[in-house]
């Protein structure tokens, strides 16, 4: 059995707003790394010492298994030879390799989303929105795509279980042996994940990420799940109180939404501007995001419709 004591963790600092990111080292039979951290000198520096302090070098790691796609925990991917397995769902793929037909796509989407949500942006501000999100990011494809219920070769024991929300191709690793988790950005202890709107990789419509994510923590809830290993923050222990409170937090933000829908109908940025008005335009993305989930799931529970007026959306009560 893989007990706590042969999952290492490697704390790397990131150019982010989060903090440094957590990436985990299992002794297993392959000598796996879990993640891989931003693409930074600073980060790179830091794992290499790392890892020599602990007897290896890059060239020793046999896998590395992506929790998601995002750029602080692929970026240093580039660093690994070409012989390391690279191993993920198949949704990391367009965003680790760069397609650039993809990257294209992602501006066309999005430049069509945040004009229906009434978001004043010009077309060269969001594409550069875009292509900022790959800064940090890695060129790199993956040689082994895993799914719900996946065991990966050399990490006897473990389990992976597709968690979206923050992310679409967010997966966690489960040790149902000695109720372990590696969980990547699924739960937070210093703070929320945040569900990131994205370009839809399987159909055309546009995907509810906070209400995958709920999903998600609701899941999490019924896992013999003793501790968790996080992408960001100290291992977390008192999982189901965190989850109740993240939970209550969301329900909170979503009647805040309701409250001000039913003074009048507004587009997604008219609220999203009431909500955070001192970060919307710094973090316009995030926000948006956040704004957006929650109509989702006010719309879900049949609170709220939309109207559409010169191709602009007005969200409303019902």
């Amino acid at each position: 059995m893989i007990t706590d004591e042969r999952i290492i963790p490697i704390s790397l600092p990131t150019p982010f707003a989060v903090g440094d990111v957590n990436i985990y080292l299992i002794k297993g039979e392959a000598l796996t790394l879990i993640d891989a951290g931003p693409k930074t000198k600073e980060a790179a520096d830091v794992l290499k010492n790392r890892l020599s302090g602990l007897g290896f070098t890059l060239s020793d790691i046999d896998q590395v298994v992506l929790t998601h796609h995002h750029a602080d925990h692929v970026g240093l991917l580039d660093e690994f030879p070409d012989g390391v397995k690279i191993i993920g769902h198949p949704f990391n793929e367009p965003y680790i390799s760069k397609n650039p037909v993809f990257i294209e796509n992602q501006q066309s989407f999005f430049t069509y989303l945040f004009k229906q949500l009434g978001v004043p942006v010009d077309m060269g501000l969001l594409s550069l929105t875009v292509k900022r999100s790959y800064r940090f990011s890695c060129q790199r494809s993956l040689t082994e795509t895993i799914l719900e219920g996946s065991q990966i070769d050399g990490l006897e024991g473990w389990r992976v279980l597709e968690t979206p929300g923050h992310a679409s191709s967010h997966i966690v690793l489960l040790h149902e042996g000695n109720g372990s988790m590696i969980g990547g950005d699924l739960l937070l202890k210093p703070s929320s994940s945040n569900p990131l709107l994205e370009m839809p990789q399987t159909s055309e419509k546009r995907q509810a990420p906070l209400l995958d994510y709920v999903a998600s923590l609701k899941r999490l809830l019924e896992l013999p799940v003793r501790v968790m290993f996080p992408g960001h923050g100290e291992k977390i222990t008192a999982i189901q109180e965190l989850i109740a409170r993240r939970l209550e937090k969301q329900q909170n933000r979503a009647e805040e939404v309701y409250r001000l829908l039913a003074e009048s109908p507004q587009t997604a940025f008219e609220l999203c501007r009431k909500l955070f008005p001192a970060v919307y335009e710094k973090e316009l993305f995030l926000t948006m995001s956040e704004t957006v989930g929650q109509l989702d799931d006010l719309e879900s529970r049949g609170r709220m419709t939309s109207n559409e007026k010169d191709g602009i959306l007005y969200y409303c009560t019902k």
